[in-house]
């Protein structure tokens, strides 16, 4: 390891607090009361709850997703038997991954123990605090003896990452890399370098998917594995041992179709990679240095396809892609084990996972490497969302099947919304938007159709019938687009294109533009020209003469700008001097709406009164109830400066106005959100709990608000949601992510709904 890389990683685990894990409550314990219901005398209730049904733990306690890192530092990493204390780093590095991919909290144990019967007992005695063990880095043989041990004494999930880990993800790049070379795994030849956990633990699995055993050979530090041979043999390596006058890795390699390393740097040489058969498969996994370079394998073989374990070559190797979502779908199912069947079904779920193109998130954390089923790609990247998407239904699923599961899943379709948490944490509140949107399909127009966030998003949109797309730009570029990223989207019939340069509506909308406009000094070619070379314009158009429903514009554009052309093409409701903006913030513990973040400067007491009606309209189709605070350096008349007597008025204006709202004001931010702080200094408030709606008293403190929260909060946004216009459509800005343009379609969408019913209504 390089020296500048040595000093960075020294400081990452040294600042700003030693380490990577902490334990983090997930109650409240801020009063008396909240300490009887943890403590003494509420928590009695619990552990009675467990005495009568010991699965009650899954309930009233945290063990359902709780997993114990163990390792004893005999085998650690590329490091050898460098002691429990030593590996400590490694395995607080495992419970990392666990959370950060799956959502699974981890107790890292490090245990001073070589002697394997002593070592099972302590493991085994831990059953009641875990819902499953991850053991990792104890050396070959000891680690077969003790995982199988504590399988059997244990009724929960034991699971040796090292041997299975490995296995699954190698098992998942043979299968697609036969795919491609055209092989079948029951009648190609195997060799393996190395005969530690991994590798007899990959061997194992192919076994189980078909590979026979007569096609595999084994070498390791003493040659050959062959019948008779006793130095370093024992059961689990002798079922692999061939009848052979062969001693050396050169003496087998001849004709093989698969090279499995998981040895030592620098084994296998381009004279043995030439003797291999056509298009070898050749993985060599040793870390840092593998059994050969793959530029070195490719000088000789330019028709091999190569993987290793290090992230800088393709095909990495990595146990995360399965680790932390074998153990989410077997704890969300509470399994008693982990299976050869649960296995199996993770090794075809991330072969096939594959096989289809990644998403945008995918793409951007790769630096836009071609992530396309190939000879580079055999595998999902460790980043890939669709792990946590897909990885645990199919161990779930498996464990049903196959009896181990003791909390079967039901409902499937919640369970995928569940998973979906981890990824979109907007899955939540947008759900009620969703569930609506579906209900009426709208037809939604995208301005920029040919960008790449938005033809993510629409095939989202078209897959979860969230609503009818119909995209602005050009048919061809369109299809180039949808072909480049491997989306499946039928034109013309999935959505609609309306080619700004030769469409049927044209006539009509340049006709309506100028008619709107005509007063404004816009004349008949000005007309002509903005309808063919604007797209917000011409998507407004769409809308206001009735060919579509709503709009989603400026994922390219200034936001400013494109509120000017819907402005001017919708026309702003009675009542209302000027659209105004909602954001909505994604915290980690709740959910804030602040208004208004994007257009009014300073807008006056009656027009924030207004804006805060509609804001309070927007949030119930959240299905919340809206809860007003309005934000000020002033507490309920403590200064008498003139953004504090503005707040005070518009509070006395809704008490007016919207006499069911619950609103109060004026106040400072953390007595918004904290009811307690709020009924010490004002017992008499109108508000209850925490406010979900904070209302600012100009664009700066709300935009500022906003973008503080955003980053500092570490929170998810949506939005900016549109209020004020005649007819439905939103404005987001450039920085919006594919996930946000889903939102933002669902809201569109549940707006224009909202939208045809007033209108049939007053018609």
């Amino acid at each position: 390891m390089s020296t500048d890389l040595n000093d960075q990683a020294l400081r990452y685990h040294r600042f700003p607090t030693p380490g990577k894990i902490a334990v983090v409550p997930t109650k409240a314990l801020a009063t008396q009361h909240d300490l009887a219901l943890a403590y003494s005398p509420g928590v009695a209730a619990a552990c009675e709850a467990i005495v009568q049904d010991p699965l009650e733990a899954a309930t009233v306690t945290a063990r359902s997703n709780l997993v114990a890192v163990i390792s004893n530092g005999t085998a650690v990493l590329g490091l050898g038997p460098i002691g429990p204390l030593a590996a400590k780093p490694v395995m607080e590095g495992k419970g990392v991954l666990f959370k950060k991919f799956a959502g699974v909290d981890v107790f890292d144990i490090e245990l001073d123990e070589r002697d394997p019967a002593k070592l099972i007992d302590m493991v085994a005695a831990m059953e009641p605090t875990f819902g499953g063990i991850n053991l990792e880095d104890i050396k070959a043989p000891e680690c077969f003896v003790i995982e199988q041990t504590l399988r059997s004494r244990m009724k929960i999930p034991v699971f040796h990452d090292d041997q299975h880990g490995t296995a699954i993800v190698v098992a998942a790049a043979v299968l697609n890399a036969l795919r491609l070379c055209n092989k079948s795994l029951d009648n190609v030849k195997l060799v393996c370098s190395g005969a530690g956990a991994a590798a007899l633990a990959c061997l194992n699995l192919l076994v189980s998917l078909g590979l026979p055993r007569a096609n595999i050979w084994i070498t390791d530090i003493e040659g050959v594995v062959y019948v008779g041979r006793e130095k370093l043999m024992d059961e689990y390596k002798s079922v692999f041992a061939q009848d052979t006058e062969a001693r050396k890795l050169a003496d087998i390699i001849t004709g093989a179709d698969v090279f499995l390393g998981l040895s030592a740097p620098g084994v296998l040489t381009q004279a043995m990679v030439r003797e291999m058969g056509p298009h070898p498969l050749i993985f060599a996994l040793a870390n840092p240095t593998p059994e050969i370079l793959p530029e070195l394998a490719r000088e000789v073989r330019p028709d091999a396809i190569i993987a290793t374990g290090r992230s800088d070559y393709p095909n990495q190797v990595n146990n995360v892609l399965v680790f932390p979502y074998i153990f989410r779908g077997a704890l969300d199912v509470g399994a008693t084990a982990i299976n050869e069947e649960m296995k199996l079904a993770c090794v075809r779920a991330l072969a096939d996972m594959a096989m289809q193109a990644p998403d945008e998130a995918v793409m951007a954390a790769y630096g836009g490497q071609s992530l396309r089923f190939g000879p580079d790609y055999l595998i999902p990247k460790p980043f890939d969302s669709r792990l946590i998407l897909e990885l645990p239904v199919a161990v779930a699923k498996a464990a049903m099947e196959s009896g181990v599961a003791t909390r079967p899943i039901s409902d499937w379709d919640a369970y995928s919304e569940q998973l979906e948490r981890f990824v979109y944490r907007s899955g939540l509140i947008m759900k009620p938007v969703f569930e609506r949107a579906k209900l009426a399909l709208q037809r939604i127009v995208y301005c920029e159709g040919e960008d790449d966030r938005v033809l993510r998003a629409v095939h989202t949109v078209v897959q979860e019938k969230l609503g009818q797309p119909i995209l602005l730009g050009r048919r061809e570029r369109i299809q180039q687009k949808l072909d480049a990223l491997e989306l499946r989207l039928r034109m013309d019939e999935d959505f609609q294109v309306v080619d700004f340069r030769d469409h049927p509506y044209f006539d009509d909308c340049w006709r309506e533009y100028h008619h709107l406009l005509s007063r404004h000094g816009m004349t008949i070619d000005n007309a002509r020209q903005r309808v063919r070379t604007r797209p917000t314009v011409l998507g407004a158009l769409l809308v206001r003469l009735g060919h579509a429903d709503t709009l989603i514009c400026g994922v390219t554009a200034r936001y400013r700008r494109q509120l000017d052309h819907l402005t001017e093409v919708y026309g702003i409701l009675p009542g209302q001097p000027a659209p105004a903006a909602m954001s909505l913030l994604l915290l980690q513990h709740g959910s804030l709406f602040l208004v208004d973040t994007h257009v009014n400067r300073n807008p006056s007491a009656a027009h924030l009164a207004a804006i805060t009606r509609m804001a309070a309209e927007e949030v119930r189709r959240f299905g919340l109830t809206p809860k007003v605070a309005l934000l000020s350096h002033s507490n309920f008349g403590s200064d008498d400066s003139d953004t504090a007597r503005k707040m005070a008025h518009v509070r006395e204006l809704l008490e007016a106005e919207a006499p069911e709202l619950e609103v109060e004001g004026e106040m400072q931010a953390d007595m918004a959100l904290s009811d307690t702080l709020r009924l010490r200094l004002f017992p008499d408030s109108k508000l209850t709990g925490t406010a979900n709606l904070l209302v600012m008293p100009t664009l700066d403190a709300a935009n500022i608000a906003y973008n503080l929260l955003k980053m500092a909060g570490d929170a998810i946004a949506v939005g900016p949601m549109l209020l004020g216009l005649r007819y439905p459509g939103q404005v987001l800005t450039t920085a919006a992510t594919v996930r946000r343009i889903v939102n933002m379609s669902a809201v569109a969408a549940v707006d224009a709904q909202v939208n045809a019913a007033v209108v049939e209504a007053n018609d």
